[in-house]
Formats: structure tokens, sequence, C-alpha cells
């Protein structure tokens, strides 16, 4: 067992596994555009970022427990986001895989959470409080239930196939993109539609 004080790079490689990475990282751990299939040997404790997108990633597992800043897990194969840290200090990216359920997700994120391009149905499992960002869409939603109960920065959840709003954030701090869905009469959504679910303080793009 060692420690890194400073970041780690191992990134474009093609590394197949990470035995023998360092248990502990002060700074950022950086393994992306690997052939990583699994994170078993990963460090438990990143200080900085945990960069591993770009890999053949079909689960978390082995992933660290604590993360410092963001963990970027986007580009690769995963059906789950089992075995994901419980605590992140910045954002979580999760985009461009094959997610058919947010189940295992921190339940706070301090910055962003973008969980867009993905095969999801329900946002169940999403963290509850999302600090900066929270971006669900090019999904397959037909219902917001299960998003978080409040997003500081933009809320977006076009290009799905929404026909209810119910189960959206209680406040969104900035603005709220939801254009590209059927809406309850396959006429899209109207301003009216969200204002009733949702305290919006900036601009909604219907």
């Amino acid at each position: 067992m060692y420690k890194v004080n400073g970041d780690f790079n191992c990134s474009s490689n093609q590394l197949t596994s990470l035995e023998g990475a360092p248990k502990e990282v002060g700074g950022g751990f950086y393994c992306y555009k690997n052939k990583l299939t699994s994170l078993k040997g990963a460090p438990k404790e990143v200080g900085g970022d945990f960069y591993c997108s770009f890999n053949q990633l079909t689960s978390l597992e082995g992933a660290p427990k604590e993360v410092g800043n963001s963990f970027y897990c986007s580009d690769n194969q995963l059906t789950s986001l089992e075995g994901a840290p419980k605590e992140v200090g910045g954002g979580f990216y999760c985009s461009y895989n094959q997610l058919t359920s947010l189940e295992g997700a921190p339940k706070e994120v301090s910055f962003s959470f973008d969980c867009s391009y993905n095969q999801l149905t329900s946002l169940e499992g999403s963290p509850k409080e999302v600090g900066g960002n929270f971006y669900c869409s090019f999904n397959q939603l037909t219902s917001l239930e299960g998003a978080p109960k409040e997003v500081g920065g933009n809320f977006w959840c076009t290009d799905n196939q929404l026909t209810s709003l119910e189960g959206s954030p209680k406040e969104v701090g900035g603005n709220f993109y939801c254009y590209d869905n059927p809406g309850p009469s396959g006429k899209g959504f109207t301003e009216d539609d969200v204002r009733k679910v949702c305290n919006v303080k900036g601009e909604i793009y219907v």
C-alpha cells in the first residue's frame, strides 16, 4: 500500500487493469482512454478528480469511496451506478453510457450531475440535492419522478418522452429546459405547466 501526494496519471496506456495503483491519492487520479473493464485496484481515497471516462467499464465496483472533487465515468458501457462513491466534493458525470437506472448514485452532489445520453426510463436513485446543473436529456423518460428536490443551477430534461412534469424539482435556482418532449397532449409543455410544479428562479424554455 502506498500513497501519492499529488496527481497520478495513467491515461492513454491501453491498460486493462488498475492492479498496482496507489491506494491513496492526494490530487487527481486519471485513468481515462484505456481498455479497462473494471475499477478493481483503484485508490480508496482521491483528494481531487477521479477520471475513468473512455474505457469499457460495465460496472463501478472498485471505485473510490470518497472523491474530493468531481467523478467522471462518462463514455463507458455502464448499465448501473452501483459501486459509485457515496460522497463527491464536485460534480458527477455519467453521460454516454447504457444506464437504465440511477440507483447507486451519490445522494448529494456539490456541483453538477450529468446523466444525459443513456437509456433511463426513471430518475429514481438520483441525488436529492444538486448544487450545480442537472442534466437528464436524451433518455427515455416518461416522468420526472425521483428527480432531485433542489437544483442550484439549471435543470435540463429535453429530448425525452415526458408527458407529465410530476416529480420535477421543487426549486430550480437557474433555468428550466423541457423542450422536445410530447407533453400532455402531444404539443409539448407550456410555461404554466412548469410553474405549477416548480419554483424556477431563472427562465423557462419549452
